[in-house]
């Protein structure tokens, strides 16, 4: 590959720093803690999508109770409404929403992706159609980059070219690829406070996976203070998914934050931490409990049905969060039928479950950060996927086994 345009000739300032803790012995997991403007988090980590400055069904306070220390914010949206106007005047997304943790944002380019009857890809920008009115708008690197420093988001995301990786337009895929290396340097060039933002790139090149060894080596040479994994969780297979994420993040420099963008699913994740991964959002756990269904260390619950009419138990035994906490101990202590009762008619249904489900997916990653740090990282693994199934290891998916093997962990043996 010809490069596409000339690296950064020295390091971009950096508001980051990333301590690294341990290293699984068997797998490529990693535990690490990430310093960034407001405060410490604790990698793998994976962050609540507060896609309007608001999490769905959380006020900020209780999402400070789950131990949230970096959520996402989505730069398109903030964009639209308040505007950016606003978002000078108030000072940022920080104010204007009352947290007082960390904040990531998307550059607005997946906006491309989710919006295509409504949007096309230029060589300056994305162009998208946009409101009830549908006003026309590029987004360009510089804009996209304008937005988030207005934002005032500890991350914030280059612009890049998202192409769904089910596309059978090799092509295009590597158009993309190159136009987002092109437009990295672009962001670089407009960004305004290195000094308290950091500026992710985000790795492109479909399911090619040359593509993406030339992207990561595009990439890594810019020297970003983190590097992501994109253009994944578009309904390519779970083994075509994880081929990717094992063969960027053996060419990511050990020393760098990496978010796996849009992941996922508590397998997805539990897995690619093995594959080497650090970092992961996705609006499923706020989204499924909007239709009454809590996750839970064997699954997932949909209390709507019937048989939890009359089950008195909590959501999940043995769980700590304010809705499974006895009252005695400072919690709700939330039963499934009561929780059947409310989640088909009242808003308080669908409130609690994202309580839930925000605390189950924080203190999953708390204890795989924990068994990596303990050196059982594999034991974990082997435990989580018997307690989904059951313990029929017929039941496991091929993918996950594949790609665990493929970091030299059966997940099939005892």
């Amino acid at each position: 590959m010809s490069t596409t345009t000339k690296p950064a000739s020295k390091a971009m300032p950096s508001a980051l720093t990333l301590h690294r803790h341990a290293k699984c012995s068997t797998t490529k997991a990693r535990a690490s803690t990430l310093d960034l403007p407001h405060g410490s988090v604790p990698l793998p980590v994976f962050m609540p999508v507060a896609t309007q400055a608001s999490l769905k069904g959380l006020s900020y306070d209780q999402l400070r109770d789950t131990g949230c220390m970096l959520c996402l914010n989505n730069t398109y949206h903030l964009g639209l409404k308040p505007g950016q106007e606003v978002l000078d005047a108030v000072g940022g997304a920080h104010k204007l929403q009352g947290w007082d943790r960390n904040l990531l944002t998307d550059s607005g380019g997946i906006s491309g992706l989710t919006r295509v009857v409504m949007a096309m890809q230029f060589s300056d920008g994305i162009s998208l159609e946009i409101g009830h009115r549908y006003r026309r708008r590029l987004l360009t690197p510089e804009h996209s980059i304008s937005l988030q420093n207005s934002i005032g988001s500890d991350i914030i995301m280059q612009l890049d070219d998202v192409i769904a990786t089910t596309s059978p337009d090799h092509a295009r895929i590597k158009e993309a690829m190159d136009r987002s290396v092109r437009w990295l340097d672009r962001c670089i060039d407009a960004h305004k406070h290195p000094e308290s933002q950091n500026l992710f790139c985000i790795i492109q090149g479909g399911l090619d996976l040359e593509l993406r060894r030339q992207c990561c080596a595009e990439m890594v040479a810019r020297d970003t203070p983190g590097i992501a994994i994109g253009g994944l969780s578009g309904g390519e297979a779970k083994e075509e998914f994880c081929k990717v994420v094992d063969t960027c993040t053996g060419l990511l420099p050990e020393h760098k934050p990496r978010y796996v963008m849009g992941v996922g699913y508590p397998e997805d994740i539990i897995v690619a931490v093995a594959l080497g991964a650090d970092m992961f959002d996705c609006v499923w756990p706020t989204r499924t409990a909007r239709f009454g269904n809590a996750i839970v260390s064997t699954g997932t619950l949909n209390l709507r049905n019937s048989i939890y009419a009359n089950d008195h138990t909590p959501i999940e035994e043995g769980c700590t969060c304010a809705c499974c906490r006895p009252a005695d101990q400072g919690g709700l202590g939330v039963t499934k039928s009561y929780m059947h009762h409310v989640t088909a008619k009242e808003t308080v249904g669908a409130h609690l479950l994202t309580v839930h489900n925000v605390h189950y997916m924080l203190n999953l990653m708390g204890a795989a950060r924990q068994a990596i740090i303990e050196d059982q990282y594999p034991a974990f693994i082997r435990k989580f996927f018997s307690d989904i199934y059951q313990g029929d290891k017929s039941q496991y998916p091929e993918w996950a086994v594949g790609a665990l093997r493929g970091v030299g962990m059966d997940l099939l043996e005892d």
